[in-house]
């Protein structure tokens, strides 16, 4: 083999193996690190809602010695969303890893119920569906304030939203927690079918229907293997 064959083979076994470890590679949705402490409202990469009238009561900053996004809500809500679309292969990394801290809890909110739909902190990943109001299919891992923690239950406010609650109540406010959820698995539980690779991201903080308040924060995201 010449020397210009053994260079050729070389570069082709590293491209093959760079392309191998994308393949494979975690992706980081947001882990804040990009914004400066004190980065008021919608952080730069993310869109807002296109409903409501949203207060976007939020903040980067440090908690804990890690970098974070600070949620408050006073009687509103706000929805902060990131393109995932064509980023993820969620068959090679389903696992939805974050991390968050809840504060203040929406006084008597039940993501069960039509007229206590409120949470402190909304964790959302969305299949979007023409028409995208009707259609879309979205799972939201909440911190629900009365149903028990394990539950699943369709949104009886948004059509398009299945919330699963991960963590509930006041006994654990102000303790960080890192969570994971296999996306992957709770779409067929949930649909019955295999899922498409998602194409958004949200993190949210309700307290209207309610009328109270709210806060929390988090962390980073990212989709994990298994």
């Amino acid at each position: 083999m010449t020397h210009a064959s053994r260079r050729l083979s070389i570069v082709t076994a590293v491209l093959l193996f760079t392309v191998a470890v994308t393949a494979w590679a975690d992706f980081v949705v947001e882990d804040w690190s990009k914004h400066a402490n004190g980065t008021k409202g919608i952080p730069p990469g993310w869109e807002g809602q296109k409903w409501g009238q949203p207060a976007y009561d939020f903040a980067v900053a440090t908690d804990d010695g890690r970098k974070v996004i600070h949620l408050k809500s006073r009687d509103e809500g706000s929805t902060i969303s990131k393109d995932i679309k064509g980023k993820i292969n969620l068959k090679d990394t389903p696992i939805l890893e974050w991390s968050w801290k809840a504060v203040v809890l929406p006084k008597g909110g039940d993501s069960r119920r039509k007229e206590l739909d409120d949470q402190a902190v909304q964790v959302f990943v969305t299949w979007p569906r023409f028409p995208e109001m009707v259609r879309s299919r979205i799972i939201g891992y909440v911190w629900d304030t009365s149903a028990p923690a394990g539950t699943i239950a369709k949104s009886e406010k948004t059509g398009t939203v299945t919330y699963v609650v991960v963590r509930s109540g006041a006994g654990e406010l102000g303790k960080w927690f890192t969570e994971r959820r296999n996306v992957r698995e709770d779409f067929r539980k949930i649909y019955g079918e295999e899922p498409d690779n998602p194409a958004a991201v949200s993190i949210a903080i309700d307290s209207n229907d309610t009328k109270s308040t709210a806060e929390s924060f988090v962390g980073p995201i990212a989709f994990k293997k298994p």
